[in-house]
């Protein structure tokens, strides 16, 4: 992509937008970048691009802010159906996300990955196996790491590790990476897509552009994403944990083993594996299929499946205290991603759950808890809906807490009540904005809490 001389429009102030801006400049376009709130509304310190000369324009957006823009690269969390972004469209002013600037600027394959839940685990995991076959690997994408600056640090003779959400797809038209993977499909974001459909078809834009030559990567446990083979241009590869595949990544017995043409490759077992829980044993088969096809060897994958032990926020061990187990999970920000915790653990939860609610429906959530759950601690916006939805389902009202948004009181609630056996964990099912500034944020504040008990 050409920028030297071009009128580049940046819209965001997020993470995504300010990588965009500064690397738009450095190839020599003259940048703006716009953010509909006030300066002093957002949490960055914006001196670092006013040093670039990089114009910054805060609050209400017009349309005079699209004369004579040659390009608009929007940020993940800017949708495109605000009324600026339309207007550019109407004017056939070109705009693609930060995702596909990446792309163009990418000299290196990238191995991409997306799915409701366990994205990042899975790449965080297949950065380090890519690290066995590949002299240079950068990690980035949703995970936090612009995947523009990932692709210019990497340049020729690497490979890149791209966390996308769905946010990111739906501004990017050509993005093509060489192996790209679909860990599941759940209800999420539908307040952002309007339908479920809409949300499936951000997902599937991954692979829209491969072809001969590139590989998808799919559950075959999934029912939604099983049938997107049908719609694929490009050899498709499955993993399944429930089925022994003919061909693809699977367990045979207690052994995670990949086949392709015809020869069986075992990694390792499922006691071995260092991250632990069903799903984890799915994340891993996704990130050693893409590893695999990207050029990794199965026999040089195995120490690293063995030593991860996974990421911060997801089913992380904090402390225990007097025989109970602390867990942060902040990172379930979804009913799905909080079953799939509830699933990892016996019986015997204490379970600290709600936030901003995201209003998908509760029912499969509730059985569960209703299962597994002994004591059940609600926090902030969701947790109205939460307590009548698991009342609806049966569960005991004497053992419903509120801790209102404090999760100083939730976990003082949840520390006067635990006994061995029973585990606290923090689950939200909900994302965090209605008392932090994210999942990260409300992960580590637990922490800080938990560890601060005597």
């Amino acid at each position: 992509m050409e920028l030297k001389g071009k009128k580049v429009l940046v819209i965001g102030a997020g993470i995504s937008g300010f990588a965009a801006a500064k690397i738009a400049k450095k190839f020599g376009a003259e940048v703006t970048l716009s953010d509909a709130k006030a300066e002093n509304e957002l949490k960055y310190n914006f001196d670092e691009l006013r040093g670039l000369n990089i114009e910054l324009k805060f609050g209400k957006q017009e349309d005079k802010l699209l004369e004579g823009v040659d390009l608009i690269i929007v940020s993940p969390a800017v949708p495109l159906r605000i009324p600026l972004l339309q207007a550019a469209i109407s004017r056939n002013i070109k705009v693609i996300s930060e995702v596909e600037l990446a792309y163009d600027l990418a000299k290196s394959p990238i191995c991409a990955v997306t799915g409701t839940n366990g994205k990042t685990t899975t790449v965080t995991l297949l950065g380090l196996l890519l690290e066995t076959a590949y002299p240079k690997v950068g990690v980035g994408g949703n995970i936090g790491i612009p995947l523009s600056e990932v692709a210019l640090e990497i340049g020729e003779g690497g490979c890149i590790a791209a966390e996308i959400s769905s946010y990111q797809m739906e501004a990017t038209n050509h993005f093509r990476p060489h192996v790209s993977a679909i860990l599941n499909i759940t209800p999420d974001h539908i307040k952002r897509h309007g339908l479920m459909e809409v949300y499936q078809q951000m997902k599937e834009r991954i692979f829209a552009e491969e072809s001969d030559g590139d590989f998808l990567v799919l559950n075959y446990d999934d029912e939604r994403t099983r049938g997107i083979k049908e719609r694929a241009h490009c050899k498709v590869y499955y993993f399944s944990r429930r089925c022994e595949l003919t061909e693809g990544a699977c367990l045979i017995g207690e052994d995670l083993v990949i086949k392709v043409n015809g020869k069986e490759h075992k990694l390792c077992t499922v006691n071995e594996l260092g991250i632990k829980g069903g799903h984890n044993v799915e994340n891993a088969l996704a990130a050693s299929m893409v590893a695999f096809l990207a050029g990794a060897e199965a026999s040089k994958m195995r120490r690293v499946l063995m030593d991860f032990t996974g990421v911060e926020h997801r089913i992380e061990f904090v402390r225990e205290i007097d025989g109970v187990k602390y867990y942060n999970d902040s990172k379930a920000t979804n009913t799905d991603s909080a079953i799939k915790a509830l699933e990892t653990f016996d019986e015997h939860i204490i379970l600290i759950a709600g936030g901003d609610d995201k209003g998908t429906d509760l029912t499969d959530f509730m059985e569960l808890v209703k299962a597994r759950v002994d004591e059940l601690i609600l926090v902030g916006d969701a947790a109205a809906r939460f307590k009548q939805a698991a009342l609806d389902i049966g569960f005991n009202n004497d053992k419903i807490h509120e801790a209102n948004y404090s999760m100083d009181k939730a976990i003082e609630i949840a520390k006067s009540i635990a006994q061995t056996p029973q585990v606290v964990l923090l689950s939200p099912a909900c994302a965090s904005f209605d008392m932090y500034n994210g999942f990260e944020e409300r992960g580590r504040d637990f922490k800080k809490i938990v560890n601060a008990l005597n």
